[in-house]
């Protein structure tokens, strides 16, 4: 069986998963030329937990619509991939003897389905999503990727959708120019990346305050820790959609 590659996606916007632009096109285009997956792991930036790692064991998640503000049109969309209560159930063998429950009506919340609709558009590949546990430190987390890794080799695709540099606060919606730190804490972590240094990436607040304004409250980071800890040895890494709004990083990460 094809080994399957991981990602890292910059979701930015939700209304990325309904409007036509470069970053929906390239993930459009991935799906295309990526080996096909039988499942898709999620980590997503917007489901957060204490105590245990959470999965979505219902056979038909919902489309989670959490988010407020925007055009009805995005309220309307529905994403109805399966779920995969079996694979949910690996998830928890590979994670064990850490806790993982099993949530029995879970969806798919923006962070899954807004690069998913795009790239799987007839929504036709299960989907699992695997929660955030924020009483966890950032090294778990990346180990947390390194044993899900074994997914890879199941033909499953593990996916970390959130953004390298997300902070909504520092960003004036009137005059959204592109932030000189951002745009030097995005670098840093590609260099970093792309020199396999993962330490500092998981202990980032070694890294000064460039990443204190980039990762601001970390669950958009995290997802990227579990990408990185699924890379193997001398496993290639390249970037797409690459470029940084304001605040936000679109950089996407591809191992494999």
């Amino acid at each position: 069986m094809t080994r399957m590659p991981a990602l890292f996606l910059g979701h930015g916007s939700p209304m990325n998963a309904i409007e036509d632009n470069p970053w929906s096109q390239a993930w459009a285009q991935m799906g295309r030329d990526l080996p096909r997956p039988r499942a898709i792991a999620m980590v997503s930036a917007h489901w957060e937990t204490q105590g245990a790692t959470a999965v979505s064991a219902a056979t038909a998640p919902e489309t989670i619509h959490d988010f407020g503000g925007f055009p009805q049109a995005l309220f309307d969309v529905r994403y109805d991939a399966p779920g995969d209560p079996a694979l949910g159930l690996r998830i928890g063998a590979l994670l064990s003897p850490d806790p993982v429950m099993q949530h029995p009506t879970r969806g798919l919340d923006h962070g899954a389905w807004s690069v998913l609709r795009p790239m799987y558009p007839q929504a036709d590949i299960p989907v699992v999503q695997i929660s955030l546990d924020r009483g966890r430190s950032n090294r778990w987390h990346y180990e947390a990727g390194r044993r899900l890794s074994a997914l890879r080799d199941e033909g499953v695709m593990l996916i970390g959708s959130g953004d390298i540099v997300h902070n909504l606060r520092a960003i004036d919606f009137r005059r959204p120019e592109t932030l000189p730190w951002a745009e030097r804490f995005n670098d840093k972590a590609k260099a970093l990346i792309l020199a396999g240094d993962h330490d500092p990436l998981i202990d980032w607040e070694s890294l000064g305050p460039d990443a204190d304004a980039a990762i601001n409250s970390a669950e958009h980071y995290l997802p990227l820790l579990y990408v990185l800890g699924a890379q193997g040895p001398d496993e290639p890494v390249s970037f797409f959609t690459d470029d940084v709004f304001a605040a936000i990083s679109m950089t996407g990460v591809k191992v494999g």
